[in-house]
């Protein structure tokens, strides 16, 4: 089995089976016609609960065509104009040419003799994030697995530069409409259920900075810490992006760490025509970077930046099989000493190919053009009686749901629209995502990719309110 092992004795047998699986993938790619098949879950299980693991094929070829049952086949396509549903975005071929090759390597970005140029590289993209977001000479990050790590890590550092006797006495506060990892982070470090502060949001489903000084002051009164604010730039179900200056004059009257949850708004970093909507990022205490959102990279590719790179001694830990404190000394950059994992891909390496090929405003044309789409496709919606959007968008994400003429029931309302979702997926001719407001159910469009054209939005509105017709018809049908 030894000439399975990828080196010097198997490079033509790794280019051999590589190139195969490029094939089949670009065929694949070549001629999909729809997101999805439709497959359910209990069409396709059957077929991979059928393999026995311990009967290997033994070879490529037949791999391949088994892929194509369990997985190639079925497998939701983002690439594709009509998949508007999730933060996932299509990826640009120099990031998956560094996937390639980051993969064949196998570089582990923990230790300087695990990784030597990588290390470097890591850096450097580190510093090019810092100086976008303008965070000062003295900023520092380390890439991670994605937003929930990098928010984890840096309510970490901000539990830890609270310097509180009490981990019951802290509060992180953030908006209503914040990612969950929020409180999920806060569960992990040890605080108490009660430490995660909801903050109301407007109308445009941006933070109530008034509402947010009304509460810090409250936690002061009553002897507690104000750990941490998590503004949000770009926020999962509407892509609004919260006050920051705002949020920033608050931060530093108050004494509390401001991180910038920009794992979706990032893309702004790059931008040709928008970067002016993340004024304020600047000043934050910490950010977080999802490059494999709006730059277009491969799952996963993110950071997590902080202001003060001092403050990421609080995930440092020493051990002399792998990182001795004497490097330190000898200045030997080992980057895990900044981070939560160990072992960890050279994931940088897809940005660092992205960049190099196509450049920074290369990107930024393209989240710029789903800009823009959103805009489009939120005139769309706002002139259509039949559907109610949220609102304007800042990104690239709409939220609406149809509205049928002749039903004024709003639960009878949330099931034509859960049934319109359920029944387009089903169909596999587009994919939509799905959210709550105000406690009804809403349909989602995440547009990501520049591809979409108003033409494909104004289609997969036909098929949904179609879709939600038929429901509606079948329904009355049944009450008589």
């Amino acid at each position: 089995m030894r000439s399975h092992l990828l080196n010097d004795t198997t490079a033509e047998r790794y280019r051999s089976s590589v190139t195969e699986g490029i094939e089949r993938v670009a065929a694949k790619l070549a001629a999909t016609d729809r997101p999805f098949t439709g497959v359910t879950v209990d069409a396709l299980a059957p077929a991979i609960d059928a393999i026995d693991l311990d009967k290997p094929l033994l070879d490529t070829a037949a791999v391949l065509d088994e892929l194509e049952d369990v997985y190639l086949r079925d497998a939701i396509y983002f690439h594709h104009p009509r998949y508007l549903a999730h933060l996932n975005c299509p990826v640009v071929i120099p990031a998956v040419l560094g996937e390639a090759i980051l993969s064949a390597v196998n570089s582990s970005l923990d230790t300087w003799d695990q990784s030597a140029g990588g290390t470097l590289i890591e850096r450097k993209l580190i510093d090019w994030t810092t100086a976008r977001i303008g965070l000062g000479e003295n900023a520092d990050g380390v890439f991670t697995s994605g937003g929930t790590q990098s928010n984890l890590q840096a309510l970490l550092l901000a539990r830890e530069e609270a310097k509180s006797d009490s981990l019951a006495k802290l509060r992180i506060f953030a908006s209503e409409v914040s990612h969950f990892s929020v409180k999920k982070s806060a569960k992990l470090l040890g605080l108490g259920q009660d430490a995660v502060v909801s903050i109301p949001v407007d109308h445009d489903k941006r933070m109530q900075t008034v509402a947010l000084a009304h509460e810090l002051e409250r936690c002061r009164k009553d002897g507690l810490v104000p750990m941490a604010v998590v503004a949000t730039a770009g926020t999962t179900d509407f892509g609004s992006i919260d006050p920051l200056p705002e949020i920033a004059e608050l931060c530093e009257q108050f004494g509390t760490w401001m991180h910038v949850d920009a794992a979706y708004g990032c893309g702004l970093l790059a931008s040709v025509k928008y970067r002016g909507r993340i004024d304020g990022i600047e000043r934050a205490d910490s950010v977080t970077v999802d490059y494999h959102k709006s730059f277009f990279q491969p799952v996963s590719s993110s950071a997590v930046l902080v202001r003060d790179a001092s403050t990421l001694r609080h995930a440092t830990y020493h051990a002399e099989y792998l990182n001795p404190k004497r490097m330190v000394q000898e200045r030997i950059p080992n980057q895990v000493d900044k981070s939560l994992q160990t072992t960890r891909r050279f994931d940088a390496l897809k940005l660092w190919m992205t960049l190099r090929t196509m450049g920074a405003d290369g990107i930024g044309q393209l989240f710029d053009e789903v800009c823009d789409l959103a805009v489009e496709g939120w005139q769309l919606l706002a002139a259509d009686p039949r559907f109610d959007v949220v609102v304007e968008p800042t990104l690239s994400t709409l939220v609406f749901r149809y509205i049928p003429a002749a039903v004024t029931d709003p639960a009878e309302i949330d099931r034509a629209n859960l049934y319109a979702r359920k029944a387009l997926f089903a169909s596999g001719d587009a994919v939509v995502a799905g959210t709550k407001v105000q406690g009804r159910h809403y349909l989602k469009f995440t547009l990501l990719n520049p591809e979409t054209t108003a033409e494909d939005i104004a289609a997969v509105l036909d098929l949904i309110a179609g879709h939600a017709e038929q429901y509606l018809g079948e329904s009355l049908d049944r009450a008589s």
